[in-house]
């Protein structure tokens, strides 16, 4: 006698849809909790480049005596002996021999010209780059420099597009903080962007001449000179850099750029607030600013790391920025 076999009873077609929605929405409960995981080791690590790079400035100022200077400026007017320079590395090539890799123990020729170092401008370094923002590797960042004299906008900053050669280097989403506006910017040599005259941790100098060469800074500042606190005082921050400017003049630019001073630095203050995130287009190319959802992490000069509200009012961030207000305030975002 032969036995029917009998099999299961299988799906039907409204069963597996019914399966297939459960799984998406529990995919997408999931998802967020995901990301948010995602940003928050993104975030760490972020905090970790920014001790990287305080470490370096600490170990600077223990080595030259002084504070690595945001970059090199005469002031309109100086005499002879303080006119020279102006296109010397930035701070953040000054410390590369003082950071954790291998391949940075080369030092910059600290009196040369920035942008004559083009094994060193193009070696790709992920701890100057926030992982909210970009990749670990991407295309450098160009800019056209000799514009010789009258090259320069009332900021401060080099025109756009003027000049004869044009480099590239890597980017960095760091900066120094050079303060706030106090000393100005309405073109006269007390600027904050003309050496010795911001009011940040690490500031623009001026050069020492001899025979037209630059043999030192006029200007160097030590901790010491931070009255407000180290604790108390903002040492670097993230740069803003909306979306549709990444990897262009004036906001992105070569990281080690000591000619342009947003390329390597930053203000914040009673009229240059802090970017809102990727999509803000008013903030100023000079302000601090991330990719992180409603922050911005800073280290101050005691290397302490802080997340600070993108909202914060500017007064407040003045107090921050400034070393030398004999004001403090503490508003952060843990």
């Amino acid at each position: 006698m032969f036995r029917i076999r009998r099999f299961g009873r299988g799906f039907t077609l409204v069963e597996l849809l019914v399966v297939i929605s459960i799984i998406g929405v529990m995919v997408g409960l999931l998802l967020p909790a995901v990301q948010s995981a995602r940003e928050a080791a993104r975030s760490m690590q972020c905090q970790n480049n920014l001790r990287q790079l305080g470490l370096a400035v600490h170990n600077f100022e223990s080595a030259y005596k002084c504070l690595p200077p945001a970059r090199v400026a005469p002031r309109p007017g100086d005499v002879a002996s303080f006119q020279c320079g102006g296109e010397q590395p930035n701070w953040i090539a000054l410390v590369l021999p003082f950071m954790e890799e291998q391949k940075l123990t080369i030092d910059f020729d600290r009196f040369g010209n920035w942008y004559e170092q083009p094994d060193r401008m193009n070696t790709w370094l992920p701890t100057l780059i926030c992982p909210s923002r970009r990749g670990a590797f991407g295309p450098l960042i160009e800019r056209t420099i000799g514009g010789g004299s009258g090259g320069r906008l009332p900021c401060g900053c080099p025109i756009p597009g003027q000049g004869n050669q044009t480099v590239a280097g890597i980017p960095t989403d760091y900066a120094g903080n050079h303060g706030d506006l106090s000393p100005g910017a309405v073109g006269l040599p007390t600027d904050f962007y003309y050496g010795g005259n911001g009011s940040g941790a690490m500031n623009t100098v001026r050069p020492i001449c001899a025979d037209g060469k630059m043999i030192d800074y006029a200007e160097q500042y030590r901790f010491r000179d931070i009255i407000d606190g180290l604790s108390n005082t903002f040492l670097a921050g993230e740069k803003h850099i909306p979306i549709n400017s990444l990897g262009k003049f004036p906001y992105d630019g070569p990281a080690y750029d000591g000619d342009h001073l947003p390329a390597g630095s930053r203000i914040v203050g009673p009229g240059v607030a802090m970017g809102l995130g990727p999509y803000d287009d008013d903030a100023n190319f000079y302000a601090f600013g991330s990719w992180h959802p409603g922050r911005t992490h800073f280290i101050f000069c005691d290397l302490s790391t802080r997340a600070i509200r993108a909202e914060t009012d500017t007064v407040t961030l003045s107090q921050l920025a400034n070393r030398r207000n004999s004001k403090v305030e503490k508003i952060f975002l843990d």
